[in-house]
């Protein structure tokens, strides 16, 4: 299924948030690696939120950000 994607930075917990739809206490939680947290629907085990953790030191630490996740990107058509 298509969605829309939304970005949230905790700037406190320094965690970026890659989400689907809002997060919910039946999620469940896959460590992706490269402390990367995937919060998934717990029947369909879709990925609904990525967890990017200590997120504002990753340019510190390489060059190059990839999230360890393959994506379908194209424009919003409204």
């Amino acid at each position: 299924m298509e969605t829309k994607l939304s970005f949230r930075y905790d700037r406190k917990s320094d965690i970026l948030y890659i989400d689907t739809r809002p997060p919910y206490a039946e999620q469940e939680s896959e460590e992706l690696g490269d402390e990367v947290i995937a919060r998934l629907n717990p029947r369909t085990r879709d990925i609904e939120t990525l967890e990017v953790l200590f997120f504002s030191t990753r340019p510190l630490r390489e060059d190059v950000f990839e999230l360890p996740i393959v994506a379908d990107l194209r424009p919003l058509i409204t």
